[in-house]
């Protein structure tokens, strides 16, 4: 299932994506999309019913209908940094022996669409297209790659947008340069799992101003999606509705030849994760 929030910020409600490519309306059937649903068995039973037989649930006219993020009220999104070959690579970095970890708040997150600001004196914002993750059962302790995909709800694409000299020049954590506000665009979708046979082969692009940037597959992970759950559940307990940013594939900004093209108010940055919807955002100072 496709499933998606429209509506204005911070008043989105949930709808559902079908076979035709119509817009439903869910609100009738469920509240929201959000963890409670994710791990609600019967619940998610009654929308995949709803999905079979798509002319019961009214339809929705997209058209001048903003799309929000797919998942409201997210607990937390938990991102890996240097997860591609080809990403270390063009930085420079060693192939990590462990997953490198950093936290992004959720009230970063914005709508596939919305505006992305440019944080006030940046000179290094940056562009990452990720494949984003959505944990659908409570996990713990996992012991295997095999159990951290039975976790997976479902896939979305995400863009870690990224202020390089807040992460990496100014000390302490890669955190400053990862939680200004609107570097979370997500969505438009969030496509569950049974609709992704294999996460390990998805293509992602991404565009600056028209021009192709970014070009990879998530085939290029350094630890596939079921490590990374697993992984993660022996640091953290991970809840229905929380997010993991996988990491991104090489053809960042950051490591391109000088002068290094980072964004400015005015680009436009389009990006793609195959199966998973398409993103567009204009960018605008803060």
């Amino acid at each position: 299932m496709k499933l998606l929030r429209v509506g204005p910020a911070g008043s989105e409600r949930p709808a559902l994506l079908d076979r035709n490519g119509t817009l439903r309306d869910l609100s009738g059937l469920v509240p929201d999309i959000d963890g409670e649903l994710l791990a609600d068995a019967s619940a998610l039973t009654r929308v995949r019913e709803a999905a079979q037989t798509p002319d019961v649930l009214p339809p929705l006219d997209a058209n001048g209908l903003r799309v929000g993020p797919p998942l409201g009220r997210i607990g937390k999104i938990v991102c890996i940094g240097l997860n591609y070959h080809d990403h270390a690579a063009e930085t420079g970095a060693a192939i990590p022996d462990e997953p490198i970890l950093f936290f992004k708040a959720p009230d970063t997150v914005v709508g596939p669409e919305d505006t992305v600001l440019v944080p006030r004196r940046s000179r290094k914002t940056d562009w990452e297209v990720e494949l984003a993750v959505v944990i659908g059962r409570k996990a713990r302790y996992l012991d295997t790659a095999e159990e951290g995909l039975a976790h997976v709800a479902g896939y979305a694409t995400s863009h870690d947008v990224s202020e390089r000299e807040f992460q990496i020049e100014r000390g302490g954590t890669w955190d400053k340069g990862k939680n200004c506000e609107t570097f979370n665009p997500l969505g438009p979708w969030l496509v569950t799992a049974d609709e992704v046979p294999d996460p390990q082969a998805l293509p992602m692009r991404l565009w600056v101003n028209g021009e192709l940037k970014q070009d990879g597959t998530t085939a290029q992970q350094i630890f596939p999606v079921g490590e990374v759950v697993r992984y993660l559940s022996h640091f953290m307990t991970l809840y229905p509705g929380d997010v993991i940013n996988t990491g991104t594939p090489a053809g960042v900004a950051m490591g391109r030849p000088e002068p290094k093209p980072y964004l400015r108010a005015g680009d436009v940055v389009e990006l793609e994760i195959e199966g998973l919807g398409r993103q567009r955002q204009e960018l605008e100072d803060a």
